[in-house]
């Protein structure tokens, strides 16, 4: 039975000190640069000790798993889409100002840096071009329509996605966190079906064999311990969300209230040739699960989903933006520790083949 990461894990307080030293010119960037390799290293070394199959960078080096992108542009304005989370807090997108748009960096880029250290294999997660299409304005720039930046935005979405797997990611996962958003701020579902329409334009360009390795996932947010969607129904996201072009979907599930009414829902829509990992850890619950506790959940879901198409991962990074220190780093690898034996544990009660 597969179990994969999402991606995300909490950075060590030392590069967070350091962060904050660099942007207050305390620093130079080499000692900037150390602290980020240090931390990569740790994460890949620490990954291995919990004895997952696939591991990922923690996305370390990433201002967050949004904006990683769009670091240096310089048409780019800081007044763009704001996310409320249901504490109170907010997070904010730039806005476009001017085109043509490209990505200042590829995903290929971290997943080479990850694999100079790492013995096992990595999964990188990207960014969804539904995500950096929210990056233009409602009126329209001047000399750069909105056609002519979705192309380019399409453009550079492939090139993300081929750039880590030309760079040795085994997998590569796009994050979608707006998919649940957008039936927040459009309950028709238009929103959501321009995105995934969007996004299938990025991924009719990769071949069948291709779109196995590639996968989406989808969550309420996680971000200082908060959501910015959970009170949305699935209901009304799967059938849609699974006409996804890719063969691998990560839902989370460990915090849904009523899983075995959403496990169904995702057996009457999931496609023969899917391979689905449902969340069996909450990342913004403090306490961390048993390895019992997560057999438990991977065997409610194969009494309803087919066991040989079933996955485990986690609802959600531990977290997507380099600032949140809401879980402890400890904290994430035990979590991730207790998905892995307790994913191990059902696989060997179902008679199938230990994870990898």
């Amino acid at each position: 039975m597969n179990t994969e990461p999402i991606g995300s894990i909490p950075r060590p307080l030392p590069l967070l000190h350091a962060i904050a030293a660099f942007r207050s010119e305390r620093i130079t960037r080499d000692v900037l640069d150390e602290e980020y390799a240090k931390a990569l290293r740790d994460t890949l070394q620490r990954f291995a000790e919990t004895g997952s199959p696939i591991i990922t960078d923690g996305e370390q080096t990433k201002p967050s798993f949004a904006t990683y992108p769009l670091g240096g542009l310089e048409n780019l304005a800081p007044d763009g889409v704001v996310i409320p989370f249901a504490d109170g807090h907010k997070r904010q997108l730039p806005l476009l100002t001017k085109g043509p748009f490209r990505y200042a960096v590829h995903a290929g880029a971290y997943t080479r840096s990850a694999r100079l250290n790492a013995t096992l294999p990595i999964k990188q997660a990207v960014i969804s071009a539904s995500a950096l299409s929210l990056l233009y304005p409602s009126s329209a720039i001047a000399d750069y329509p909105h056609d002519a930046f979705v192309a380019d935005l399409i453009n550079e979405a492939e090139a993300d996605i081929r750039d880590a797997l030309d760079a040795g990611a085994v997998v590569v996962q796009i994050d979608f966190t707006e998919a649940r958003l957008s039936l927040k701020l459009d309950p028709s579902g238009k929103l959501l079906r321009s995105f995934i329409d969007l996004n299938n334009q990025v991924l009719d360009r990769f071949t069948s064999e291709e779109r196995q390795r590639i996968g989406v996932h989808v969550c309420p947010g996680g971000d200082f311990d908060s959501t910015h969607s959970a009170d949305v129904s699935y209901a009304g996201l799967l059938p849609d969300l699974f006409q996804t072009n890719v063969g691998r979907f990560y839902l989370q599930m460990a915090s849904e209230p009523d899983r075995p009414a959403t496990l169904r829902i995702v057996k009457n829509v999931m496609k023969p040739d899917h391979l689905v990992f449902i969340g069996v850890i909450d990342p913004i619950n403090p306490i961390i699960e048993t390895a019992e506790h997560v057999r438990s959940r991977v065997l409610e879901a194969a009494s309803i989903l087919p066991p040989e198409r079933l996955g485990t991962t986690d609802d959600c990074g531990f977290a997507p933006f380099a600032d949140d220190t809401s879980t402890a780093r400890d904290t994430a690898f035990s979590k991730i520790r207790a998905r892995v034996e307790g994913t191990k544990l059902a696989a060997e009660e179902l008679g199938l083949a230990s994870t990898r």
